[in-house]
């Protein structure tokens, strides 16, 4: 398959697998009842005029499988990181000894399940809009390629249906991801 001038359907497949990725990242931070170090991912600390991961000030570690212990490195900003996760609505009491803050797992109810579900349809569809957007630059690729007499109508056919069929299988796998996370938060 050559190569078109203006048309990389390589590019394409990679911009499709960041939606992906993006959504796999945002499923990450979806808490399940278990400690995970990526729950705190999105937690962004105010520090040094800055706004920056907590990763970035701290040490994030799953001592036990329900808590997650947080070792600041500069004492100065063990009240921020504590702000931070109280702002970042996961539901998360920081418990604080000194430069270290514990965040222990409280049990999930039905209902916090369930608006965990609604968030990560919400997170998926945004993923599928993603994944349809690049569908449409590559089209609007093709079309142009097409109307500027570089591709045959042949061609753009063949294209078109190829960026199609990358929309489906990259849309199937984000369905696939979004039913094994509705199952693991739905587990009890």
């Amino acid at each position: 398959m050559a190569q078109l001038p203006d048309f990389d359907a390589a590019d394409i497949k990679r911009r499709m697998n960041g939606a992906i990725d993006s959504l796999k990242h945002d499923f990450g931070g979806l808490r399940t009842g278990r400690a995970s170090t990526s729950l705190l991912d999105p937690v962004m600390v105010d520090a040094y005029g800055a706004k920056m991961p907590i990763s970035q000030c701290a040490s994030v570690s799953v001592p036990e499988p329900r808590m997650l212990q947080i070792s600041v490195w500069d004492r100065g900003l063990v009240i921020a990181v504590e702000k931070a996760i109280q702002q970042s609505n996961l539901g998360l009491n920081p418990q604080t000894e000194g430069q270290v803050i514990r965040l222990r797992m409280p049990d999930l109810t039905q209902d916090r399940r369930k608006e965990l579900v609604k968030v990560a349809h919400t997170y998926a569809e945004k993923g599928r809009v993603a994944v349809r957007n690049v569908r449409r630059d590559g089209m609007d690729q093709l079309k142009a390629l097409e109307k500027n007499k570089q591709i045959s109508e042949d061609e753009l056919k063949d294209k078109s249906a190829d960026v199609q069929k990358m929309t489906d299988d990259m849309i199937k796998d984000m369905d696939a991801a979004l039913k094994h996370k509705e199952a693991e938060i739905m587990q009890v």
